[in-house]
């Protein structure tokens, strides 16, 4: 997923990072894999958190990419913190940037993830990429329109977002301490190319 997140983030980057002149051409790269580990990053992060139904909505069409829903605010404000600390840009000049290029890569993705014909992303695989596979064998389009059979992970006789809450909560603490513990996955990529 890392990879075609990429590319989403280099198609849409042309005017809000390549032609920025607040970010020097020698940082192109570097911003576009800082956005790319901001998106991810958060996406988990909001799992981790508990956050099922809002990564849910968002990536199933339901919700809003604008700045103002909560899981795209959270992840273009780790993006303007990243983009301050790290490439030393100013706050005015940060915060335009992420509140150009995250919910537009963010948009891009929810709209190619709910494209039938497309057959690069998938809600599944994406979440199964940020949770370490607990995604797998679990139909979440049918979980958009209606929670069904076989859903029921805490064995409570119920089955509820809870259920999906828990088991994708765990799946991202886990994948985030695995990449935590080893030079794989985002962090390796981006020590990669960020020096």
């Amino acid at each position: 997923m890392l990879e075609q997140l990429m590319e989403l983030v280099r198609e849409h980057a042309q005017s809000t990072v390549v032609n920025n002149p607040a970010v020097p051409n020698e940082q192109n790269e570097a911003v576009m894999s800082a956005a790319t580990a901001s998106i991810t990053n958060g996406l988990q992060q909001e799992l981790a958190n508990g956050n099922t139904e809002g990564v849910l909505s968002l990536l199933g069409g339901q919700s809003a990419t604008a700045q103002d829903n909560p899981v795209v605010g959270n992840i273009s404000n780790n993006f303007i913190g990243t983009l301050l600390e790290k490439f030393n840009l100013d706050k005015g000049a940060a915060t335009q940037l992420a509140a150009s290029l995250i919910p537009t890569v963010l948009g891009s993705l929810v709209h190619k993830t709910n494209d039938p014909s497309n057959n690069n992303f998938s809600l599944n695989g994406i979440l199964n990429s940020l949770t370490g596979g607990a995604a797998g064998g679990i139909d979440l389009q049918g979980v958009l329109g209606k929670l069904s059979g076989g859903l029921d992970k805490n064995g409570d006789g119920k089955v509820d977002l809870s259920d999906l809450t828990s088991l994708f909560s765990n799946g991202a603490s886990q994948q985030q301490q695995g990449q935590q513990g080893n030079e794989g996955g985002i962090g390796g990529m981006l020590k990669n190319l960020l020096g």
